[in-house]
């Protein structure tokens, strides 16, 4: 379970809000804020960022900093990854886990400076990471700081976004290298200090939709600017404003997991076939440790890849059943028609005993049993780029 504004809670705004309004979006209710869920057609918003570049406003992304002499020791004993191993200028995936090995958020750890951190998790679940890291600090010789208030985060991701942020007039690296030169040098999972029109920024190599891409922290006041300028340097290259039902289907095809959906509270990551996230050798202990090495159960429910013919697609909640059989084997946790590969997909938990590549299975759908089988993530994977 994720924790929630009360019902009668505002949801909160985005620094861009005015943008959106402007752009023509509409919104949704996501994680507690007013988010663009498209801003007309999301499938030509899908497509122009597997095509050219996609400019997403995810503002309302968490962001803590973990700063002092035992800031990776801290996170080292919080978290999933080895952060006092990250090099600075590096990122990594990594998990908060319950005592359990529950799932409490998943979340992207960047190493800034050698006792400096910056840890970005979802929305839904601030407060629970929020009280989460500040039980795990303790009393070591480390600050935990929640700067979400006083951070906005846009997205540039697409095969196009490098050279969107290249011909960004007022986009400077922080150590005079040309801009084009570190943008082409920055690393997937790497993050450098640049500047905006004298706002400072952080620019990383990161994204969600399973494309190159980018993702530039900078202050609230100086996101309007920032906002307007890309769209204004990335028309003629082809991007366009994106929302989260298209930020959703590409994530989906890609195979990156959503929390609420493939992980949860109740699952282990290694479940979502995410053990990895746990560095082989890490000699830190951490909470949740014993249960990740343990394992969760043989008869565990593990994540599956699901792919159907036809246009009707499966969605979160509906049951996966084996073929011919009347008990659910499983359950879809996301899916949706792929708009890149143009058929069904699906990602589910299953029966360990199902799930095995090429087995036909049976999604209910609404009454009608949907064949599928199962298939490899993810679905789909960018082209390889060549100098």
């Amino acid at each position: 379970m994720t924790e929630q504004p009360p019902p009668d809670a505002e949801p909160r705004r985005s620094p861009l809000h005015e943008a959106h309004v402007a752009l023509g979006a509409q919104f949704t209710d996501f994680g507690g804020w007013l988010m663009p869920l498209r801003y007309g057609s999301e499938l030509a918003e899908h497509h122009a960022v597997r095509s050219a570049a996609g400019l997403f406003d995810i503002s309302h992304m968490a962001e803590f900093e973990a700063t002092g002499p035992e800031a990776g020791a801290f996170l080292d004993a919080a978290v999933t990854a080895q952060a006092s191993a990250i090099p600075v200028g590096r990122a990594r995936y990594a998990m908060l886990l319950a005592p359990d090995g529950g799932i409490l958020d998943d979340l992207i750890v960047y190493r800034l400076e050698p006792e400096a951190f910056l840890v970005v998790a979802n929305a839904a679940n601030r407060e629970i990471v929020a009280a989460a890291l500040a039980e795990r600090l303790g009393d070591r010789r480390a600050m935990l700081r929640d700067a979400t208030d006083a951070t906005a985060l846009i997205a540039v991701q697409g095969p196009r976004a490098e050279a969107i942020l290249a011909a960004l007039p007022g986009l400077a690296a922080a150590d005079g290298t040309p801009i084009g030169e570190a943008l082409h040098a920055l690393a997937y999972y790497a993050a450098t200090p640049a500047a905006f029109d004298g706002a400072r920024l952080l620019v990383a190599r990161t994204g969600y939709t399973g494309e190159d891409g980018f993702e530039l922290f900078v202050e609230p006041a100086a996101a309007p600017a920032l906002w307007d300028a890309l769209l204004a340097a990335g028309a003629p290259l082809g991007l366009v404003p994106a929302g989260l039902a298209a930020r959703d289907t590409l994530r989906l095809e890609a195979g990156m997991p959503l929390y609420g959906h493939e992980l949860s509270r109740g699952a282990l990551p290694a479940q979502a076939g995410l053990g990895r996230v746990v560095p082989a050798g890490k000699d830190a202990d951490f909470v949740g440790r014993d249960a990740v090495l343990a394992g969760p159960p043989a008869d565990a429910p593990v994540l599956v890849g699901l792919a159907a013919e036809g246009r009707r697609a499966a969605r979160a909640g509906y049951q996966v059943l084996e073929v011919g059989g009347s008990e659910p084997s499983g359950v879809v946790t996301s899916g949706a028609l792929s708009p890149t590969l143009g058929h069904p997909i699906a990602m589910a938990l299953l029966d360990p005993a199902l799930a095995a590549l090429g087995t036909e299975v049976e999604i209910d759908v609404r009454g009608t049993r949907l064949p599928a089988r199962v298939v490899a993530l993810p679905f789909y994977r960018r082209p390889v780029a060549t100098d």
